[in-house]
């Protein structure tokens, strides 16, 4: 199996199973659940998936998740920030020490079973345990507005990055633990697959939209203009600072084979952060870590969210028929783990080109499997299990 470094669940809570929050409209809660669903599938075709640089048709369609399907999960975490802490007005009191609470217990379940997942030692670099640090890390910005935590966001994406490439020879280079190895503090904050110092703003992002009123159509227009501005400044900037500054192609070039595709120790997709230049870092391919990857990412995440809300309050069919999909979105988690679980049960890292039936396979066994679940239960297991312990957080008065 090629070994792929990408995303994970957006191990968001279904929001409307949050107490304590006003319902926003159905509409909105389903196009969260399309987008975590999307995310998830692009996710599949990242880790067991044909590899993009097989070209042709196939390889055409695989390049898309490359990368995205990880920024979109993590933005969708700040989503789930958001929904529990108070989506538009955030908590205070013991509403909002309840719901700090529930942010831990989720961080520390969502750490202690990355690290479980990572020790199967399969060729996939689970992103849980970063993604615990990360609920921690912007929980004090809960009480935040989304311009407040936009500016935070775009600072974060700016600084991160620059700080992370030279942080790089004190903490040991940017290369992935050995499979079956536990994220310990400075994996988790710099050298892992997910470095908080620069997947953070991911996160920001995600709560910034949050708070903003997704019902009103202007308010939507602007956030997928915002997401093609994004990306179109992260793509289009790098491809001309790429062109533009002298030997830094050359140096991209060379972070490319550096990063190598026999994926040894880190991402075939991964440069710029992996490169001994500094123009490396004025990539925007995936895992690249720089600025301009971030904010590419950022801005497709921004769209893709933002279509799926508008589209399935403007087409009430697409309901139904994206219904599969948006039942694997309502148990990301479950997904989550479920192909991680696949994977190691079935080892199928022999190949060294994966045939698109794998891919084919796995989408469809949990599409099924999603898709029967919630016609009993509204909430996946996992999810039911996570309702369930952060529930002790009731207790606080």
């Amino acid at each position: 199996m090629t070994q792929h470094a990408d995303s994970p669940p957006a191990v968001a809570p279904s929001p409307e199973h949050e107490r304590g929050e006003p319902t926003p409209g159905v509409g909105r809660l389903i196009g969260l659940d399309l987008a975590r669903g999307l995310a998830v599938f692009g996710m599949y075709a990242v880790h067991v998936g044909p590899a993009p640089d097989q070209g042709g048709v196939i390889g055409f369609l695989m390049e898309p998740a490359q990368g995205r399907s990880s920024a979109l999960f993590a933005v969708l975490a700040g989503f789930a920030v958001a929904l529990i802490t108070g989506r538009r007005t955030p908590k205070t009191g013991q509403a909002g020490r309840q719901a700090v609470a529930k942010v831990i217990i989720r961080a520390v379940i969502l750490m202690a079973l990355g690290t479980a997942l990572t020790l199967t030692g399969t060729p996939v670099v689970p992103i849980l345990a970063f993604y615990g640090l990360f609920f921690l890390i912007v929980l004090p910005l809960y009480r935040l507005g989304a311009k407040q935590l936009a500016l935070i966001a775009a600072g974060w994406a700016l600084i991160g990055p620059q700080l992370l490439y030279v942080l790089k020879p004190v903490v040991g280079g940017r290369v992935f633990l050995s499979y079956g190895q536990a994220d310990g503090p400075v994996s988790l904050f710099f050298t892992g697959g997910y470095p908080a110092l620069t997947w953070v703003p991911f996160v920001i992002a995600g709560m910034a939209v949050a708070r903003c009123d997704l019902a009103a159509t202007a308010v939507r227009i602007r956030l997928a203009l915002t997401g093609v501005a994004l990306a179109v400044t992260g793509y289009g900037g790098s491809w001309l600072a790429v062109r533009l500054v002298p030997g830094a192609a050359a140096a991209v070039r060379k972070a490319e084979e550096g990063s190598g595709s026999s994926m040894g120790s880190v991402s075939p997709d991964s440069i710029g952060i992996f490169g001994d230049s500094p123009a490396g870092m004025l990539a925007s391919a995936p895992h690249s870590e720089a600025t301009l990857s971030i904010v590419a990412a950022t801005g497709v995440a921004i769209l893709v969210i933002t279509v799926c809300l508008a589209a399935v309050d403007a087409f009430p069919r697409l309901r139904r028929l994206a219904g599969p999909v948006i039942a694997v979105g309502s148990m990301s988690l479950t997904a989550y783990v479920f192909h991680i679980v696949a994977i190691w049960l079935l080892d199928t890292e022999g190949a060294a080109v994966q045939p698109l039936y794998i891919l084919l396979g796995f989408i469809v066994s949990v599409t099924v499997l999603a898709t029967f679940w919630s016609r009993f239960v509204q909430r996946g297991p996992l999810e039911w299990l996570m309702g369930r312990a952060t529930g002790i957080a009731r207790r606080i008065h």
